[in-house]
Formats: structure tokens, C-alpha cells, sequence
């Protein structure tokens, strides 16, 4: 029996749920506990393995208190539609990166700091440390 792989929509979604989950601080059983659901189930959401229903989905924007709209944003668009209408997609290491404990906390961190300048010396540093791993 071959393993089907999940939709890149789903996972899209999915990360987007746990993206946002780790920005409120919220854990999976806490998620879970609000929907109903055991914290495997919402793991299975995150991951893409189960896809989310769409009744399942508002709950989820009302107790992560966004809209529904935002787990579909950069989301792979599989359409044969022309493009250049509408937002411009971020690229999908952006939230990929968002999703991850380290990147949110580094994101958080690197928003605190008020001092333009400062920000950029991060940013120049971080520059040159990835050049020299390249």
C-alpha cells in the first residue's frame, strides 16, 4: 500500500495553524482541548496528514482569533488562473521559518529592539555569518 503524501494546501494550512498557535503561546493540548480534540489530532492538522473541514476551520480562526482568510495566505496556488492580480504571495520560507520555535523567537526578540540602526547592525551580522557558511 503506497503512503499518500498530504496536500500542499493542507500543510500550507496546517504550518499557518501552528504558526499562529506558537505566536499566542498556546499549546497543542490547549488547541485541542478548546476544539474537542486530543493534542494528536491537532499535530495530524498541523502537519497536513488530516485535512481541516471548513466548520472546523472558523473554530479554529475564532480561538486563534484571526481570520479565515489567514491560513490561506502564500498559500500554493495550484489555479490555471493568469497571474499578476491580487496580493503577491510571501515566499514560503517566510513562514516556514515563522513556524518554528527559533524563528519566532527570534522574530519576537528582533522586534523589540527600537533602535533603527541596531536592527540593521543584526541584519548585517546575520548577513555575514550566513556568507561565510556559504
Amino acid at each position: 500500500m503506497v503512503k499518500k503524501s498530504p496536500n500542499p494546501t493542507d500543510k500550507h494550512v496546517g504550518a499557518r495553524v501552528r504558526m499562529r498557535r506558537m505566536m499566542l503561546g498556546m499549546s497543542q493540548e490547549k488547541l485541542g482541548d478548546s476544539l474537542g480534540l486530543t493534542f494528536q489530532q491537532v499535530q495530524k492538522y498541523e502537519k497536513g496528514t488530516n485535512r481541516i473541514g471548513a466548520s472546523r476551520l472558523q473554530q479554529i480562526a475564532n480561538i486563534l482569533e484571526v481570520p479565515v482568510s489567514f491560513f490561506f495566505e502564500g498559500a500554493p496556488n495550484n489555479s490555471n488562473s493568469q497571474s499578476g492580480f491580487g496580493e503577491a504571495a510571501s515566499p514560503s520560507y517566510v513562514s516556514d521559518f515563522l513556524a518554528t520555535s527559533d524563528g519566532l523567537a527570534l522574530t519576537r526578540a528582533f522586534m523589540r529592539i527600537k533602535t533603527p540602526k541596531l536592527r540593521r547592525r543584526i541584519v548585517d551580522l546575520v548577513e555575514q555569518i550566513a556568507a561565510e557558511e556559504d
